[in-house]
């Protein structure tokens, strides 16, 4: 199966996605994370993407789809992948389809976690106090939360169309939204 957690930034998609990698044995692939490793690196890409995260830009489709290219066969191995943090924009959804056409898969469903933008800006700064990441900044944050709603949020009617979008209230606890998203990917198997 391969799954779509969609949402804004520090909408929860990270915490969600972490569960069913222990629950379903699903590969995680954060483009937040793959980002955040190669900034470790100290690798030429990951001075690029340093200066892009902390500015609050989106990272290039060909870098975040290069990330994501290298990690497929590993969750096609597993039997499936939640994709967190990809894709962010139109090109980068049918990037995705055609790749994984090409491979003879295909997206099965996609979550979009529902959440308030104020409490999100909250939910952040808080982040920011206990990680000091430098782009859950609040500066930055905002940038990210602008970008998502102008770039990211028109991909809903993509996958509307195709009969793969559930919408999931993602401001109740961990627990309620795992229980709802569990539901959505039981409903999908049947």
């Amino acid at each position: 199966m391969n799954l779509i957690l969609f949402g804004p930034p520090a909408a929860g998609k990270g915490t969600q996605a972490k569960r069913l990698v222990e629950s379903r044995k699903m590969v995680q692939l954060s483009t937040g994370d793959m980002l955040r490793a190669a900034i470790a690196s100290g690798s030429e890409l990951g001075k690029r993407v340093a200066g892009v995260m902390e500015r609050g830009e989106l990272v290039t489709d060909e870098i975040v789809i290069e990330l994501i290219v290298s990690r497929l066969s590993e969750a096609e191995a597993s039997g499936g992948a939640i994709f967190d943090g990809f894709p962010r924009t139109l090109a980068q959804a049918e990037a995705l389809d055609h790749m994984l056409q090409h491979r003879g898969s295909g997206i099965d469903l996609v979550i979009r976690l529902k959440v308030d933008d104020q409490a999100l800006m909250d939910r952040v700064a808080g982040r920011f106090a206990e990680s000091g990441r430098a782009d859950d900044n609040p500066e930055s944050f905002r940038v990210r939360l602008d970008a998502y709603n102008t770039q990211t949020a028109p991909l809903l009617p993509y996958y509307e169309a195709q009969k793969k979008l559930v919408e999931v209230d993602g401001m109740g606890s961990v627990e309620a939204v795992a229980a709802s998203i569990d539901k959505a990917l039981g409903a999908s198997h049947r």
